[in-house]
């Protein structure tokens, strides 16, 4: 009893057994994998790309170097400077001129031998009618050339020597005959030339006071101005100028003909017209207040 017990749970341990491995087994067929596709880009999302080729810029007009390719607007530095080749490019024909040396023996040296010197001919410009005359003289017979002799070499000399001597002589007397001038102003402490400078600013003072000019007067100008007067030994005036003016060319133009006006003055004294021919008086004169001229 016990054994047909035992016989029926065994089976009913391998039927089970064999059910739970069909389940199992259908279960495993019927499941399956599928990738998902990926979704489809929107038109929104889509991304564009655009090439665009530049045009090629012109090549320099001046090209100080030549490379690979165009280098304009290239480098950091203001000076053009030349490229420099690649150590690591260079280095093959180094090795290959290296391997040529070893391989193939150095040339003996050999003499130097002398150039020939050759001398430069002179450079001689010659007159058309001397270069037809050469060329029609015939062979054989050379053209004489005129010689100078030491006579006609010293004539030569003695010539020049007496054209400048002649000319220092002339410019000599041109210089002699020069006036002696001596410039004299307020300032001048001599005696002879402060007295003669005194006695002609009275005159002039005078003569400007008593005719002193109307338009000035009317139009109530006053200023100061520089005069420069150059006498003659006989008193007589060579020339006068303004060398600073007042402002107004009424009063320049009254000082320069109250000076004409007052001409001729006292001739030099003995003392002044044997030591100068012209004396240059630079005084300065004052248009005043009140229609008076005075000088200081």
């Amino acid at each position: 009893m016990n054994h047909v017990l035992y016989k029926s749970d065994d089976s009913v341990l391998f039927y089970t057994l064999l059910l739970a491995t069909a389940i199992h087994g259908a279960i495993l067929l019927g499941v399956g994998f599928q990738v998902p596709e990926p979704p489809e880009a929107s038109p929104e999302q889509a991304l564009e790309i655009t090439v665009v080729r530049p045009k090629p810029a012109p090549p320099p007009e001046e090209a100080r170097f030549l490379a690979e390719a165009n280098q304009e607007g290239g480098g950091n530095i203001d000076e053009a400077a030349k490229p420099t080749v690649n150590p690591a490019m260079e280095a093959p024909a180094t090795i290959q001129t290296a391997l040529h040396n070893e391989t193939e023996p150095a040339p003996e040296p050999q003499p130097e031998t002398p150039e020939p010197e050759h001398e430069e001919p002179e450079l001689a410009s010659v007159a058309p009618q001397e270069r037809k005359a050469t060329a029609e003289t015939p062979p054989g017979k050379a053209s004489r050339q005129p010689t100078i002799t030491a006579q006609q070499l010293l004539a030569n000399m003695e010539r020049e020597i007496n054209d400048l001597t002649a000319e220092l002589d002339r410019k000599t007397r041109l210089y002699a005959e020069r006036p002696k001038r001596r410039s004299i102003n307020a300032a001048t402490q001599e005696h002879k030339y402060a007295s003669y400078l005194e006695s002609w600013r009275r005159k002039v003072e005078y003569v400007g006071n008593l005719n002193y000019p109307e338009e000035a007067r009317r139009l109530k100008l006053y200023g100061d101005l520089i005069l420069h007067v150059a006498l003659r030994s006989d008193g007589s005036v060579e020339r006068i100028r303004v060398i600073r003016s007042s402002g107004h060319s009424v009063l320049d133009d009254a000082a320069i003909n109250i000076v004409r006006l007052a001409a001729p003055f006292a001739p030099f004294p003995p003392g002044i017209k044997s030591e100068v021919d012209i004396l240059d008086i630079t005084r300065t004169w004052q248009f005043m207040k009140g229609n008076r001229l005075g000088s200081r």
